[in-house]
């Protein structure tokens, strides 16, 4: 059955419902020729549910797969066609009138009491739901004088989505620190806390944040799926050659890789990779991190709590006396850390962490700023591998383009040479954007002899970038380049995360 006919399916028996579809991941399709055809996202489905179907269809069940947001769609179209949007609930509750009015100065009793009407209720999880099913990362919900306005992180860019009116605002926002357990009194100061959610069939912890605006409270929710799986190496988007080289300086017994770039560059995702790529159970791997993001299954992972004076720096000596292997460092902040970083990898230790720095050479010259003798620099760190995350084109509204001639002076391609691109009209399944999913762009400076001593005499970033051109290293441009010629992004993406 091809995408298109899911929208002619017709209910298979009313005593299906869309909650036990969704947990199970099955959608049946036909019933012909004495053979019930179900479509399925899962690699493994509940023989028991399986068996359901085959007696619901008096038929063996035959599966199909099929791509999962297409599937998820379908199941509530036919078997929840009650089922309201967010949008939808949004424009019900045009003409509904709450007690309280939602008046920024309403009492905290009423505020609670608006907060848990069901419509309140009903509408904050429909926006979390969307947002997930959406794909977003982040959820931002910014007070202004005339409302909330809600907008997904997608892919790294946000999109608006549905507002909710205006004098329900307040309400939402309390909803939001109700469960979150933060303090809905306190309305001036910022405010950090954590929901657990079982939405659908997934698993889903939420970061909250507050922060005290002009016209009210500002809330950003960072979506963390625990269902949809962490990412192995080779499905990071690296060219073989990096991916080789990469994979040989996290193998060592010894040293500081690090990974540098913005905030959402997907360095932490790339070193939990390297962890599950490094470790067989023979080894004693510890993490510290600020906030720990996803649970590595066998690895003890330490949140810093500056609070209670559990620091980056208080809890890597701890660490140290754990009798570790491999250890992973959130990021390296300060001096402190970057010292007993630099300890532990001479005292025989795999530190894996994270600077913010925009290319990979100056990674190591900003270990020499927070204070760390350039020579215990050139000896200690193994390699630097920056990196971005550039949207990749949607599959399904994919089509052949060619760069302009500012792209290929901007990305330095050479006169008369033929760039294969393609590029994205925008679709249902991309929401209108041409870009579903990202890959990254990668910047990898191995450390040799020659560029430890260059290192050693306080060379410039710049002169220790060339020197590492010259040994095959790619800047971010030039793999972004590489990514554009096998079809999954546009000039347009690279030269937005990776320009200059």
């Amino acid at each position: 059955m091809s995408l298109p006919e899911l929208e002619t399916l017709e209910p298979l028996s009313p005593e299906l419902s869309d909650e036990f579809l969704e947990h199970h991941g099955l959608l049946p399709l036909t019933l012909e020729e004495g053979t019930l055809r179900v479509a399925t996202w899962l690699d493994e489905v509940d023989p028991q549910a399986l068996d359901d179907l085959r007696l619901l269809g008096g038929a063996p069940v035959e599966l199909v797969r099929l791509p999962e947001a297409e599937v998820r769609a379908a199941i509530r179209r036919v078997y929840a066609p009650e089922a309201l949007t967010a949008e939808d609930l949004i424009a019900d509750l045009g003409e509904e009138v709450f007690r309280g009015e939602g008046e920024l100065d309403a009492a905290i009793d009423d505020l609670v009491a608006l907060a848990n009407e069901a419509p309140v209720v009903r509408l904050v999880n429909l926006l979390l739901l969307e947002a997930l099913e959406a794909r977003a990362s982040d959820v931002h919900l910014e007070s202004y004088l005339g409302g909330l306005r809600v907008r997904y992180r997608v892919d790294g860019v946000l999109q608006d989505a549905p507002a909710p009116p205006r004098r329900l605002a307040p309400a939402v926002v309390s909803r939001l620190k109700i469960m979150a357990e933060l303090d809905i009194a306190e309305r001036r100061v910022p405010q950090d806390g954590r929901i657990r959610l079982r939405m659908r069939d997934r698993q889903v912890d939420v970061r909250v944040s507050t922060l005290p605006t002009l016209h009210g409270e500002s809330v950003v929710l960072r979506l963390l799926d625990k269902d949809s799986g962490r990412i192995e190496l080779e499905e990071l988007g690296m060219a073989p050659d990096t991916l080789r080289r990469f994979v040989e300086v996290v193998a060592r017994p010894h040293g500081i890789v690090l990974s540098t770039g913005p905030t959402g560059s997907g360095k932490t995702t790339t070193l939990y990779a390297a962890v599950d790529r490094i470790r067989t159970g023979r080894e004693k791997i510890v993490t510290v991190e600020d906030p720990v993001e996803y649970e590595l299954a066998g690895v003890p992972q330490v949140p810093v709590n500056a609070k209670v004076g559990l620091t980056f720096a208080n809890a890597l000596r701890a660490i140290l006396r754990q009798d570790p292997d491999v250890i992973l460092i959130g990021e390296i902040r300060d001096q402190d850390t970057a010292d007993i970083a630099t300890h532990a990898a001479l005292t025989g230790h795999l530190v894996l962490s994270t600077l913010h720095t925009n290319d990979a050479a100056t990674a190591l010259t900003r270990l020499i700023d927070l204070g760390i003798e350039s020579y215990l620099v050139a000896s200690t760190v193994e390699a630097v591998l920056a990196q971005r995350l550039v949207r990749r084109i949607c599959p399904d509204c994919a089509v052949p383009t060619e760069l302009t001639f500012e792209e290929r002076t901007a990305l330095f391609v050479p006169e008369g040479e033929v760039v294969p691109a393609r590029k994205g009209l925008g679709c249902d399944a991309c929401r209108g954007t041409g870009y579903r999913g990202r890959t990254g762009i990668y910047e990898l400076l191995v450390m040799d002899d020659e560029l430890r001593a260059a290192l050693d005499r306080d060379a410039s970033a710049g002169h220790l970038t060339r020197l590492g051109r010259t040994k095959g290293m790619r800047l971010l441009h030039e793999d972004g380049l590489r990514v554009i010629r096998e079809g999954w992004t546009t000039a347009e993406e690279v030269l937005r995360v990776a320009a200059g």
